[in-house]
């Protein structure tokens, strides 16, 4: 096995800041990699062993740091809308329309939306699609009910018999 490569200088202290500055655990791991080995010289080996990595994963990681240094350590965020269609604010733009109508007392049809979204792209897309951005902008299914849920139809067809106002009184 050839003889590993040196660590620049003053590489142990600032190794030593950022793992008090670790804000995640992925992120105290990762510094953690490079000052096992800058620290006490282990092997790629133990330092897997000891945090609980794969060897090639300890070993990426330390030739990354060799080339970029302090900067590969620190953690970009993970996660964001690779796959989406429309930005959240061209989806706002296309909403703002559908909003005012609402705002008139308009009855809303997600398939008119879906049809205006649609054509915003060009191209076909699914169903589910338009209702997953409705969601993301807070819109919600709102139906009315056809009874009260609380609604007691026995006492409804009392009163109706004998209200002051019904036709149909007792003799």
């Amino acid at each position: 096995m050839r003889p590993q490569k040196p660590l620049p200088e003053g590489a142990r202290e600032s190794l030593e800041k950022l793992l008090r500055e670790a804000k995640s655990k992925l992120e105290y791991q990762r510094v953690l990699c490079v000052w096992l080995r800058a620290l006490f010289s282990l092997s790629a080996q133990q330092v897997a062993q000891a945090i609980g990595w794969h060897v090639l994963s300890v070993r990426k990681l330390q030739a990354e740091y060799l080339r970029g240094g302090e900067l590969v350590l620190k953690v970009a965020k993970r996660g964001g809308r690779f796959r989406q269609n429309m930005t959240l604010e061209e989806e706002r733009v296309l909403l703002s329309d559908f909003e005012r109508k609402a705002g008139k007392g308009g009855v809303l049809v997600v398939k008119e939306i879906h049809a205006a979204y649609q054509g915003r792209l060009a191209r076909p897309v699914a169903l589910s699609t338009t209702y997953r951005m409705l969601a993301r902008h807070g819109w919600r299914k709102i139906a009315p009910r056809p009874r009260h849920p609380k609604a007691n139809s026995a006492l409804q067809e009392e009163f109706k018999k004998n209200s002051p106002t019904s036709s149909k009184k007792k003799p």
